[in-house]
């Protein structure tokens, strides 16, 4: 599989303060800055967008993606969630007041977008890839993402502080198997992450030990204003399979 992380800066230092993956280019897994990504053309290429959860830096620009993806003659866009995530985003954004409301909207009998519930452990098909979500541990009911092409594997952990079911789910999938996990504040911020459900570089390798056998970590979510602080911090763990996710750069699964 291939996966990308989108890069929200514009001036060449490759920055991500909102959060989007893409995994083949098809399937985007959440929408924090999907909508400012290259040209409405190529955004239109994207059918099926996975929320993790309702939080603004992984759902800000759906509403605009939604509108540069929008075809008269493609299928309608498909936004996946647990029921907790789609119902925040009718009420908060699709609401006739922060956005139109996108779900009631339909033209040519055709709604403008579509969103489906899914349930955390069920696994279901998605453009030749199985997805399965994990419910994670966070401040708003959050979910990670299994992906599978039954071929290699890539996990989505999602904002969490510590968790154990998505580990205990991930040694199911076949192998290479690739794990995006967050890193989100210092080593000195360590209750700021317990309130917030985030994690630090010593949570980080507390969640590695927990985890099946992986291929690749690559540590994500960094806030960029301590990115330099936790990246020397996340080095001192001396994890020979971890690396830093590069926003804007593509990685083969």
């Amino acid at each position: 599989m291939k996966l990308r992380i989108l890069n929200t800066a514009s001036e060449g230092v490759p920055r991500q303060y909102a959060t989007c993956y893409l995994v083949n280019d098809i399937l985007a897994v959440d929408a924090g800055c999907l909508g400012f990504w290259r040209s409405p053309a190529d955004q239109a290429g994207i059918r099926h967008v996975l929320i993790t959860h309702s939080h603004m830096d992984h759902s800000a620009t759906l509403s605009i993606f939604l509108e540069n993806a929008y075809r008269q003659n493609a299928d309608s866009v498909t936004v996946y969630g647990i029921p907790e995530t789609l119902d925040a985003l009718e009420r908060h954004v699709f609401n006739g007041v922060i956005w139109p409301d996108f779900v009631k909207i339909t033209l040519g009998g055709k709604p403008f977008v579509r969103l489906q519930r899914i349930t955390a452990g069920e696994p279901f098909q998605l453009v030749g890839l199985t997805v399965t979500a994990i419910r994670v541990d966070h401040v708003v009911p959050t979910c990670g993402f299994i992906v599978t092409d039954q071929q290699s594997t890539i996990i989505f952990g999602a904002d969490s502080g510590p968790t154990q079911q998505l580990w205990q789910a991930a040694g199911d999938t076949p192998r290479p198997r690739a794990v995006l996990l967050e890193a989100s504040f210092p080593n000195s911020m360590k209750e700021l992450a317990r309130v917030s459900e985030h994690l630090t570089p010593e949570l980080f390798s507390l969640e590695v030990a927990k985890m099946p056998a992986m291929d690749r970590i690559i540590a994500v979510h960094i806030k960029e204003v301590f990115r330099a602080q936790v990246e020397q911090e996340l080095a001192l763990l001396s994890l020979p399979q971890l690396e830093i996710g590069v926003a804007g750069r593509e990685y083969e699964v």
